[in-house]
């Protein structure tokens, strides 16, 4: 959008330019012209009637009486040439080259010639163009200025709703758009802010019904395992005993089940993206970090950003903390985070590596499985990191198994102004329900 704006706008200077200066500057290089040979017209006149008046007087003539009507000034005339009645001839000056001339004959057929040199009037024509080529660069240069101005009003409101409509695609229904002036974006605007009210609504519905079935289904599934419990210390019998056993284990995996589904339904009732800033959480984990890598003679290197994603601020402080952690227990040398923007969709990407054997390449294809480790660890960490990166639309990989080096992939927000013009992210929208509700 920005670029076609941009190209449109140079293209309709440029068409400009040329179908008005081209012209322009003709027409300039003819008037300068012109006018140089009417003044040496006017010049011509003036001698002629001057010089007449003297001979008519009987007053003597010379070269001396010329030499007042030639000069090396610029549009002045170079060259002037008397020519009496009687045939005598007297000249001033130097004859050029190449030039102009004019001529006057007066009654008693005194005869005056001037000359101007062609290159004066050339060069001034050459100034005259140049001027008006200047001020075409001048309009020109003004005019992407305004383009560049107006693309970025234009383009980053754009950007910022099709990442809303990404997000919301994805389930991410908590949006925050806000009025950006431009009729046309802000009717998507409200369409999009209406939708997401509606589905959000249908999700908290069926969340809701989600998280009471499980709720309700808690209560017989306990039951049950206590009936199955009696029965096993009831009875003498093996095979009844067996019997009860298994079905204990296949009702504790239905309650595992139950349990899991009813806390993603509690966590997944308070989710939801906004624009958080990356330098605000990278902060944050130095600040968590830094001294324990110290006491384990590591150290713990965070390179700043000035970048902007879509992501649930606790999630994301979440996924950093289990990757940083991750790699002081299992990786070695310098633990580095970095987070650098990706591809022409702005997508940023959060890098977390160190310097250690990084992971072993039978475990590399399974390290986000639940209770999969390499034995110092439960094997949680890595698998409900990704649920998080993957609630909040985006993905976790591995992207480099030695040393390891782990990559979150988020939805960004290009650098191209002040966002806060566009839409307020989570630290400044914080800012400004503190200050309504004070």
């Amino acid at each position: 959008m920005r670029r076609r704006v941009l190209q449109a706008t140079i293209s309709a200077l440029a068409v400009a330019v040329v179908l008005l200066g081209i012209p322009l500057a003709v027409m300039t290089a003819t008037l300068v012209r012109d006018s140089s040979v009417d003044n040496l017209d006017q010049r011509a006149t003036t001698a002629a009637r001057t010089l007449d008046v003297r001979y008519s007087t009987g007053e003597t003539i010379t070269e001396d009486n010329l030499s007042s009507y030639v000069s090396d000034a610029p549009g002045a005339a170079s060259y002037i040439v008397l020519i009496l009645p009687d045939g005598t001839e007297l000249t001033s000056g130097t004859e050029p080259a190449r030039s102009f001339s004019a001529s006057h004959v007066m009654d008693s057929e005194l005869v005056v010639l001037m000359y101007t040199s062609w290159w004066d009037v050339f060069w001034a024509s050459a100034r005259a163009v140049g001027l008006v080529l200047l001020v075409g660069i001048i309009a020109v240069l003004a005019g992407i200025a305004v383009a560049v101005v107006q693309a970025n009003r234009l383009s980053k409101p754009l950007v910022y709703l099709a990442a809303s409509a990404e997000h919301l695609g994805s389930g991410q229904v908590k949006l925050n758009l806000t009025k950006t002036g431009v009729e046309e974006i802000d009717l998507v605007a409200d369409e999009l802010n209406r939708s997401a009210t509606r589905m959000g609504a249908r999700l908290a519905s069926e969340r809701q019904f989600a998280a009471d079935a499980s709720h309700q289904l808690r209560t017989p599934l306990t039951a049950l395992t206590m009936r199955l419990e009696e029965i096993t210390l009831a009875s003498n019998q093996p095979e009844v005993q067996e019997e009860a056993e298994k079905s204990l284990e296949q009702v504790e995996r239905l309650v595992g089940v139950v349990d899991e589904l009813l806390g993603r339904t509690r966590r997944t009732l308070g989710s939801g993206t906004e624009l958080v800033v990356l330098a605000d959480v990278f902060d944050q984990q130095r600040a968590e970090w830094e001294k324990t890598f110290t006491q384990a003679g590591r150290k713990l290197r965070i390179a700043p950003t000035d970048a902007t994603v879509f992501s649930t601020p606790g999630g994301l402080a979440q996924v950093l903390a289990t990757l940083i952690e991750n790699s002081l227990h299992h990786g070695d040398g310098t633990t580095m985070v970095l987070a650098r923007e990706s591809g022409p969709n702005h997508a940023i990407v959060i890098e977390v590596r160190d310097e250690g054997e990084g992971v072993p390449e039978d475990l590399a294809p399974r390290i986000f499985e639940r209770e999969v480790t390499s034995g110092r660890g439960t094997g949680l960490g890595l698998a409900l990191a990704r649920d998080l990166v993957t609630a909040d639309g985006g993905r976790l990989e591995l992207s480099q198994r030695k040393p390891a080096a782990f990559s979150v992939f988020l939805q960004g927000v290009p650098a191209m102004g002040d966002l806060d013009d566009v839409v307020t992210h989570g630290r400044a929208a914080r800012k400004n329900r503190r200050r309504r509700d004070s």
